[in-house]
């Protein structure tokens, strides 16, 4: 692992990071070797919650799923390299992508704690407050998503399930761990009229969902027989299946959705980064 963090450019600060993330990805929940191998083109996730994120300057609000933090950068480059060099998921031979995505060279972001008014992702999945951590998925490219029109959480809210069913009808019909990346304005907005990450997954498990019938005009009649057209399908298990991560600059009423490689067979695997 420090050599891949060498190549990448990782600075050493950011070695802990990098073998949480690993141990993350080594979990048989996370699907290592089907999302690397698929023809999906899946990329590891990284979401970084605790005090290691401000210790190794993790961007967490402006461009947070581009350029501009070193720190982003070399993670989940690294992690790339060691999924290249030490599993061989070299394309068109144990990677056998069809298309991929830009995640396949880096896929990392931290989360903005600070002016998030929920608790981090980690503490919800059980690190203790004062710990730092890593939420590792099997993702596929994030879908960008805006709606500045609306005071309302339920339709700012309605904006981001339509992009998840948009997936289900043009992707994945499985369902699984979908990752909502939520910037300043929507989270104003949604936690002004008192809504807590429960009740976002609350609301987009029982928003995010389609019928036979639907994925008959998008062409899966195949998956969908007329004598059933009305059965309702969800995007997610349960409400417990959506990841909310609190991200991205304060300017424009945006947020993102990043959908899972291969529904139940790939899931998120959060690890203490041991510092």
């Amino acid at each position: 692992m420090t050599i891949a963090a060498v190549m990448a450019g990782a600075l050493a600060d950011s070695l802990p990071v990098i073998v949480a993330s690993v141990k993350a990805m080594c979990d048989p929940a996370f699907g290592l070797h089907g999302s690397t191998a698929s023809t999906g083109g899946s990329a590891p996730f990284i979401v970084v919650n605790g005090p290691v994120r401000r210790r190794i300057g993790m961007n967490s609000t402006h461009n947070v799923l581009g350029n501009g933090s070193r720190s982003n950068a070399t993670i989940g480059r690294a992690i790339r390299l060691l999924v290249i060099n030490a599993l061989g998921g070299i394309p068109g031979q144990l990677d056998r992508s069809t298309l991929g995505h830009p995640g396949k060279f880096t896929f990392c972001i931290a989360e903005d704690e600070e002016e998030s008014p929920w608790t981090p992702l980690a503490t919800e999945r059980g690190v203790p407050p004062d710990a730092s951590a890593v939420t590792v998925l099997a993702a596929e490219s994030p879908h960008q998503v805006m709606n500045e029109w609306t005071h309302d959480p339920r339709e700012i809210l309605q904006t981001y399930a339509a992009a998840i069913r948009a997936n289900m009808l043009t992707y994945s019909i499985w369902p699984g761990n979908y990752a909502l990346v939520i910037a300043p304005q929507h989270r104003q907005v949604i936690a002004a009229a008192g809504w807590s990450k429960k009740d976002i997954r609350d609301y987009v498990f029982e928003t995010a969902r389609v019928t036979r019938r639907e994925w008959r005009t998008v062409g899966k009649a195949a998956i969908a027989p007329r004598k059933d057209e009305d059965r309702v399908y969800p995007a997610l298990r349960s409400p417990d299946d959506l990841l909310v991560v609190a991200a991205g600059g304060p300017a424009g009423g945006f947020g993102a959705i990043v959908p899972p490689w291969y529904g139940t067979k790939a899931l998120a695997v959060t690890r203490r980064v041991d510092e």
